[in-house]
């Protein structure tokens, strides 16, 4: 059995690791490791191949360069390589046959274990399948400024928190317009409407043409700056407007009157029957054939 201490392994020119591997079974597999491993029949040889024609140390196979070296010992121990006496030091590489003396041996890859194949990150998809991200929606604002005159005409511009109107660039809302002071009117957002303030403008604020210092609009009002005008809309009041006016649920069947014609119908045909049964009667009567 071989005794070879396991450290380092050898690769060939094309990097993979070898092993010596005996087809008739004399020995089990050698990993060409690290270090010197020595053949033969002696018991102090790492692999120890016991059949005639074999030397107490028949060879060695040196692999501390790197690439596996066989060397043979003194003595005149015969090693075939591929066909070919050995008379000096050989490398060895996958697919090479060995014979020592009349045990072959072929050197091949060691057989490691391969990797996992690696998983391939699949992109997410263009459309709105679900890819496992938390979309955040967008709120919807809960008044908008829509524009009914001027520049600013069917213009929507959405209102949050505080914000200044005015001709100046640096405003929250820019409004083109020499009859629009710089910094014009404050907006702030409040729970029941839209709180207006003027900023002491040339031309005033007027909410509904009536001109304020400060003042609630709601959802309708129109808001004036000078000849600019805007009207303050709430979409989610529109919406739910919208929605009471157009139902989306189909009205409750009326109960068909069908059944009570039914019944009135043949209450009728009953009397028409008993009338019908009458007049027979009356008839037979008056011929003699029954009395009444």
């Amino acid at each position: 059995m071989s005794r070879v201490a396991v450290r380092w392994r050898t690769s060939d020119a094309q990097g993979d690791p070898m092993k010596l591997l005996f087809p008739n079974g004399e020995h089990a597999p050698v990993e060409l490791e690290q270090g010197v491993i020595r053949l033969g029949s002696g018991a102090a040889n790492e692999v120890l191949l016991a059949a005639p024609g074999i030397a107490t140390f028949h060879c060695e196979i040196d692999c501390r360069s790197g690439t596996p070296t066989l060397r043979l010992a003194a003595g005149g121990a015969s090693v075939i390589v591929n066909g070919r006496q050995l008379v000096a030091d050989v490398g060895l590489k996958a697919g090479d046959l060995v014979l020592f003396g009349k045990i072959g041996a072929r050197v091949t890859a060691l057989d490691l274990p391969k990797p996992a194949p690696r998983s391939v990150p699949v992109a997410p998809a263009a459309d709105d399948e679900e890819d496992g991200r938390t979309r955040v929606r967008m709120a919807l604002p809960r008044y908008v400024l829509r524009g009914v005159s001027g520049t600013t005409f069917g213009k929507t511009y959405p209102l949050y928190g505080n914000m200044v109107i005015g001709r100046a660039a640096e405003c929250d809302l820019s409004v083109p317009g020499e009859e629009i002071s710089r910094r014009h009117a404050q907006i702030r957002i409040l729970p029941d409407g839209v709180e207006v303030e003027d900023l002491g403008s040339a031309n005033g604020t007027f909410i509904n043409n009536k001109r304020i210092s400060k003042a609630v609009a709601v959802n309708g009002d129109e808001i004036r700056l000078d000849t600019v005008r805007f009207m303050v809309v709430a979409p989610g009041q529109e919406m739910k407007a919208a929605n009471q006016k157009n139902p989306t649920t189909a009205p409750a069947p009326q109960q068909s009157s069908s059944g009570g014609g039914s019944a009135l119908g043949t209450f009728g045909w009953v009397l028409f029957g008993i009338a019908i049964a009458a007049g027979v009667l009356a008839a037979l009567n008056w011929y003699g054939v029954i009395r009444l």
